[in-house]
């Protein structure tokens, strides 16, 4: 073979692995990328249909239950409010039943590889309805009053809202991630307070799990999510107690493994505003602080303030991952946001609270 025969040959060779590269991953880019063009594409015509700002002032008008439901008939929430009872309760009930329709889309349009993320996010109604419902048992409430028929496990609650015994509550929940907690209630190794805690350290451990066996950005988005709702719970939990006066030593206890920040430097720190300066050095410090008057005069606006630095930050990842799982995450947060501020509105309307008070109150606590 000549010279020049051998370089074609090397030529080729070279060229050939180049273009299989080149095929292999422009194959990968598009078995990662392209199952999102659909659901993303129908999520961003989606959110154009969310309420807006003016919306809202007019809605802040209603002045009556029974204007508001009417007010919101050309929305979507039209099917879930039909036939409600102008009741505040039961409103809010439709609404978070809206917020379960929008789960249960996002698993049915998106990827495989990751919809069952938002089949754990709607398993939060399970570890509610459970914590209230066997609460209520505890205590020899009515627990049929506690049943919210929103989650996976519906017909299960209703069930052990009927139940007679603590043994039929256990047969119901036998072989559900649940069972072990009550049984503990039951037998009195934890108390019932602890028992809810109980049940949401398993939760977030199984919606954490989830995040972490997922791969590339996918794995960064979730992660990062679930690890900073964590940290709102906790930084939430962490302020109440503190105004209560629980010891550290307590609180610990209802903390939830698995958040981003460590609290056990301000576990044994009494002071309300020492422990929120404390708070200053963590990745939550600017917001605090940009919020400081507000969680003085109110300490709960806490929640409401770090929910919206989630949102900011899943928008962030949105714009640097644009064809991924932030944009059906950055919706169902905007969407949330939206139902708190008309579950809020609903109340303070039954309340007969002014247009404008209502209006103030919407902006500045839940904006």
């Amino acid at each position: 073979m000549g010279a020049e025969s051998a370089v074609t040959v090397i030529l080729d060779t070279t060229l050939g692995v180049v273009f299989t590269w080149v095929g292999w991953k422009t194959v990968k880019m598009l078995r990662k990328y392209t199952p999102y063009s659909y659901p993303n594409a129908r999520i961003n015509a989606m959110e154009v249909k969310l309420l807006s700002e003016q919306r809202f002032n007019e809605l802040a008008e209603s002045r009556t239950l029974q204007n508001f439901i009417v007010s919101l008939e050309d929305t979507d929430y039209k099917v879930h409010l039909s036939g409600v009872a102008e009741d505040p309760v039961e409103i809010e009930r439709a609404f978070e039943r809206a917020l379960a329709s929008t789960y249960l889309l996002m698993e049915e349009i998106l990827p495989k590889r990751v919809k069952g993320f938002f089949r754990l996010l709607l398993e939060e109604w399970d570890v509610r309805n459970i914590a209230s419902v066997v609460k209520a048992k505890v205590r020899d409430e009515p627990a049929i009053d506690y049943v919210v028929e929103v989650g996976t496990i519906v017909p299960k609650v209703k069930a052990i809202a009927e139940a007679k015994t603590m043994e039929e509550i256990l047969v119901i929940l036998e072989g559900t991630p649940y069972e072990k907690h009550c049984q503990r209630l039951f037998l009195g190794e934890i108390s019932v307070d602890q028992f809810e805690t109980e049940l949401y350290k398993d939760y977030y451990s199984r919606l954490l799990d989830y995040a972490t066996s997922r791969k590339e950005e996918e794995r960064i988005i979730l992660e990062e999510f679930v690890r900073t709702k964590i940290d709102i719970r906790n930084i939430v939990t962490l302020l109440r107690a503190k105004r209560a006066g629980l010891p550290g030593k307590a609180i610990r206890e209802h903390l939830i493994p698995g958040g981003s920040v460590d609290l056990d430097t301000v576990l044994n720190i009494d002071d309300l505003n020492m422990v929120l300066a404390e708070l200053d050095s963590t990745k939550y410090g600017k917001v605090l602080k940009e919020n400081k008057e507000r969680i003085e005069k109110d300490i709960t606006v806490v929640e409401s303030v770090l929910w919206n630095y989630l949102l900011r930050r899943v928008k962030d990842l949105e714009r640097f991952y644009p064809l991924s799982i932030a944009t059906p995450l950055s919706y169902i947060l905007k969407k949330e946001r939206e139902i708190k501020k008309l579950k809020a509105m609903a109340k303070l309307i039954a309340d007969d609270v002014e247009p404008e008070k209502i209006k103030e109150i919407i902006g500045e606590e839940l904006a």
